[in-house]
């Protein structure tokens, strides 16, 4: 069931780049999925062969280490986007106009600052991990079939790079909206109640109730 999305969009800059990064975010949310489905047919393949053959397959484990930064670290910018990481609106949800996009601003901004130090080092541990002088480019690989650990490493500095991007996005829109007093700036997920939560959702409901 997709997730119904409060993120307003219009013919803005700012809402022409949201929907290109959007598209990205889609694209990477998609590979983190492909790997949740490829890990259960990794466990299946494992499962019967040891049941049936008596020969699990090879390396599995080595390979749930390669898949995890996929079903981690991808889609992370994707829930940003659409409001869904988990957040305390106790005290956010009181708030309106200028005061609301300030406490937003804030929060995003110090996300932002976390998110690039975690760029930065995540990225220099990919580094310490690559080379073009060692076997398969890696200076180190997993325990069982020695697969290369740098492709993993490398995939969380681009998580958090595209996570940066959203943050900074975000901070515009909030920016703008503290200019400008508007109650709905585009580009952000707006807060809702949860009438209008429950309503959302029940109307996909009924939608893909009555395609099927």
């Amino acid at each position: 069931m997709a997730t119904p999305s409060s993120v307003l969009t219009d013919h803005s800059l700012l809402s022409r780049l949201d929907r290109a990064l959007f598209r990205l975010e889609t694209l990477l949310a998609l590979l983190s999925g492909l790997a949740v489905f490829s890990l259960m047919l990794l466990a299946v393949t494992s499962v019967g062969g040891r049941n049936m053959f008596n020969q699990p397959l090879p390396g599995y484990v080595d390979w749930i280490e390669q898949a995890m930064p996929l079903i981690a670290f991808l889609g992370i910018a994707y829930c940003q986007r659409l409001g869904g990481h988990i957040r305390m609106d106790i005290v956010i949800g009181q708030l309106r106009g200028r005061a609301l996009w300030v406490a937003e601003f804030t929060s995003v901004l110090a996300m932002l600052i976390l998110m690039l130090l975690l760029t930065w080092g995540s990225y220099a541990h990919f580094e310490r991990s690559f080379s073009f002088d060692a076997p398969w480019w890696s200076n180190d690989s997993s325990m069982d079939i020695g697969l290369p650990l740098w492709p993993a490493k490398l995939l969380a500095p681009i998580a958090f790079f595209v996570l940066s991007l959203r943050l900074m996005l975000q901070l515009w829109a909030y920016g703008g909206a503290i200019i400008s007093g508007t109650r709905e700036p585009v580009a952000v997920p707006l807060i809702e109640d949860a009438a209008t939560v429950a309503a959302r959702e029940a109307a996909t409901v009924s939608d893909e109730g009555g395609r099927a």
